[in-house]
């Protein structure tokens, strides 16, 4: 492992170059899956690499963990276990009753996932497409719990107030740099004028 203490971040746009060669390798669709990067939780080293990640899809209230894959296998359980207390974050701020996962690493039954019964497939959402390997869950909180729905909300506008901001300041720090290079280039046609004006000025008075 590169560092002592990797750092569990959401992905970002930045981070595909890095994780396709880790899907490829561990034989996802990356090309599926570069196109759901916003679902991945990563583990970022002390240089920057990607050291591991695991999918998180929502529907509702019911979460999906999915395509895990690590640079390191060696490393892989420890890895685990940062984007475990990642996931289960993220799975509060928006209110997920259940986690749901066809992953089949022991560490997963480790933590606590269990077989999902016939009586609980029924609330297993449509859109967590799967493959015909078993389904374990994750009981997160209890149904009944009358916060859920309002901390869910808040949660979604927290995280929403967040994108806003960060996408304010990458904006921000573009139009800079538009700002600096069209500095640059006035400033490089200035000292050209100037070159040209006082050699014009000489030859007019050599004349």
């Amino acid at each position: 492992m590169s560092t002592l203490q990797p750092q569990a971040r959401r992905a970002t746009i930045d981070d595909l170059s890095k994780l396709a060669p880790l899907w490829r390798a561990e034989g996802l669709a990356s090309h599926d899956l570069e196109k759901r990067f916003k679902e991945f939780q990563v583990i970022e080293g002390a240089d920057g690499d990607v050291l591991g990640a695991v999918g998180l899809q929502i529907s509702s209230q019911e979460g999906r963990l999915h395509s895990e894959t690590f640079a390191h296998p060696e490393d892989s359980d420890a890895l685990r276990q940062h984007l475990w207390e990642r996931v289960q974050m993220v799975a509060n701020n928006h209110g997920i009753i259940r986690l749901w996962t066809q992953l089949e690493s022991p560490f997963w039954h480790h933590v606590g996932f269990t077989a999902a019964s016939g009586d609980l497939m029924v609330r297993l959402p449509g859109v967590f497409a799967g493959d015909h390997r078993p389904w374990s869950f994750y009981q997160l909180r209890s149904e009944t719990t009358p916060a859920v729905l309002i901390d869910r909300e808040f949660a979604v506008f927290r995280e929403a107030e967040k994108e806003r901001t960060e996408k304010m300041f990458r904006q921000a720090r573009v139009l800079k740099m538009i700002a600096v290079t069209l500095a640059v280039v006035v400033l490089s046609f200035v000292i050209i004028w100037a070159f040209f004006f006082v050699r014009l000025q000489r030859q007019r008075r050599r004349r």
